[in-house]
């Protein structure tokens, strides 16, 4: 009964002293806080009309293996940065308003170069023509994702993804 008691009253000290660990800068899950999602002003631009000098439909001065930008998604639903060994992993979720948007993805703003310690990216899919039924937001919803390395995130202080009508923001610890 005596190690019994023993083992016990030594076992809670133990789990009671992960509590410290968990809140610290130790624990790599605190390496970046918990994102913000904000309002984003309009962009009034056609996404149908091509930029800069592309040339017409027939034109032949665009290689036929460039594809055309996706334009902004409609909200981001969700941003969390996850680390992994060697950098992190920037993962966002986008939520259309119809179902059906493929090609989703994370474009880095700048070149993925930081300004002034936040680094920026535009979260972008394609998506069906409107009038389709409508639907719960988790058929809706699209995750994206970027792997960024530590010598990329080399004094950025926020990670901010950019939709149509609003954008996340998470910052690190």
């Amino acid at each position: 009964m005596r190690h019994l008691t023993s083992a016990l009253l030594v076992s809670t000290l133990v789990l009671s002293g992960c509590a410290g660990v968990r809140d610290s800068r130790i624990n790599p899950f605190n390496w970046f806080g918990r994102s913000q999602v904000e309002p984003v002003a309009s962009t009034e631009a056609n996404p149908l009309i091509p930029r800069g000098g592309t040339g017409g439909l027939f034109a032949a001065s665009r290689p036929a293996d460039v594809l055309p930008d996706a334009p902004l998604a409609a909200q981001v639903g969700d941003l969390s940065v996850l680390r992994v060994q060697g950098g992190a992993l920037i993962r966002a979720t986008a939520v259309s308003d119809t179902v059906g948007a493929f090609n989703v993805s994370l474009q880095p703003v700048n070149n993925g170069v930081p300004v002034d310690g936040v680094l920026t990216y535009e979260l972008r899919a394609f998506a069906p023509s409107a009038g389709s039924m409508p639907m719960p937001e988790r058929a809706r919803s699209h995750v994206a994702a970027v792997r960024v390395s530590d010598a990329d995130l080399d004094g950025v202080r926020v990670i901010r993804v950019q939709a149509e009508r609003n954008a996340a923001t998470t910052t690190r610890r």
